[in-house]
């Protein structure tokens, strides 16, 4: 096991005009859940006993130095020996970087590589503040770096795996050509059952991430056994069951399920009785809550068309004529703007409008 010089990293910050969430980046930005995946999917030996409180986040140190474009990845300090005895002073550690992606990305290769270089760039000046001349020195190593690709996307991932493969002669120049392979974890590779049999909250999240329509989910709810989901909820802390709320909402959006029973499901989940949840989810789409989803998107648009003839002058009379609706409603949605939305927020005027309705 290599030593590493050093444990005290201060963050120097720089600036980043773009700061997005996703997801990915709640899901793995909780030490709990990512101490599971590491010990779950990394298949290294040395991750398999690795605990939430060996893991150090770090994403708020290095995503400043990447690109714009990093908008789900996290990077963490993963210290393998906090609680073993050890032949020198220093605890040891490695940093997981884990890009996410939804989508073949045929670069991520170099992507991965530049940021692996950052990371022991910033080690490098870091150390050298701390003892100068230090990565001169021949004992001088920097921490391993584990490039993760969680992969979440339906087609098939054929983006190369070893840099080297991305680099022209790379058989002549061999010699000359760097090269490293990234973890390439693929969500769709593993089947709901050894999911489950995992048996962690990591695994749930994925089981529910990976649900695409109404042939999953049916599947789903014959594959869990008795007793699953109130064993999860039972181990969970509060901030993780709040990340399994926010997932499972975006499974059911993708089902067309309604905001109201959304919000009724999530708020369950937090309080903990997820066990009955499933037994209340149709196993399709409601075709009620579809018909609302329609009727949504079809005011949603009028609302926006009053608005752009309102800003053109036009009066009440030929709006109404021109979107061939009653004159009524015009001026209804008209007069909930000027109370609640001057600005014209569609979503608002729209969740007013049902009120009234």
């Amino acid at each position: 096991m290599t030593k590493i010089n050093g444990n005290n990293c201060i963050p120097k910050n720089i600036g980043n005009t773009r700061s997005q969430d996703s997801a990915a980046k709640l899901i793995f930005g909780n030490n709990r859940l990512c101490s599971q995946f590491l010990r779950d999917y990394s298949g290294i030996e040395l991750l398999k006993d690795v605990r939430e409180e060996d893991i150090e986040d770090m994403t708020t140190r290095y995503i400043p130095m990447f690109t714009e474009e990093r908008d789900s990845d996290v990077v963490k300090r993963v210290w393998l020996n906090k609680h073993k005895s050890t032949s020198g002073p220093e605890e040891v550690y490695m940093v997981a970087l884990i890009e996410h992606k939804s989508a073949v990305d045929y670069n991520v290769s170099m992507q991965l590589l530049r940021y692996m270089v950052y990371i022991w760039e910033d080690y490098e000046k870091e150390q050298e503040a701390l003892h100068k001349g230090i990565s001169k020195t021949k004992d001088f190593r920097y921490p391993p770096v584990l490039p993760i690709v969680y992969y979440e996307g339906k087609a098939d991932w054929n983006a190369c795996i070893s840099f080297r493969e991305r680099v022209l002669l790379n058989d002549i120049f061999e010699e000359f050509t760097p090269d490293y392979s990234y973890k390439l974890i693929r969500l769709r590779e593993y089947s709901n059952r050894e999911l489950i049999d995992n048996n962690d909250e990591i695994s749930f999240v994925m089981l529910i991430d990976r649900l695409r329509d109404s042939h999953e989910f049916k599947k789903l709810k014959e594959e869990l056994p008795d007793g699953y989901l109130d064993g999860i909820t039972d181990m969970s802390a509060d901030d993780v069951l709040n990340i399994i709320a926010k997932v499972v909402a975006a499974m059911l959006r993708r089902r067309n399920v309604s905001e109201d029973r959304i919000s009724e499901f999530t708020e369950a989940i937090k309080e903990r009785p997820m066990g009955m949840l499933f037994e209340d989810w149709d196993s399709g789409p409601d075709e009620e809550l579809v018909e609302k989803g329609r009727k949504q998107g079809e005011i949603t648009i009028l609302i926006r068309l009053i608005r752009r003839k309102k800003d053109a002058g036009k009066d009440i009379s030929t709006i109404a004529a021109e979107i061939e609706e009653d004159e009524s409603f015009v001026t209804a949605i008209l007069d909930i703007a000027g109370r609640v939305s001057p600005e014209f927020d569609e979503k608002k005027i729209y969740e007013e409008y049902t009120k009234m309705t």
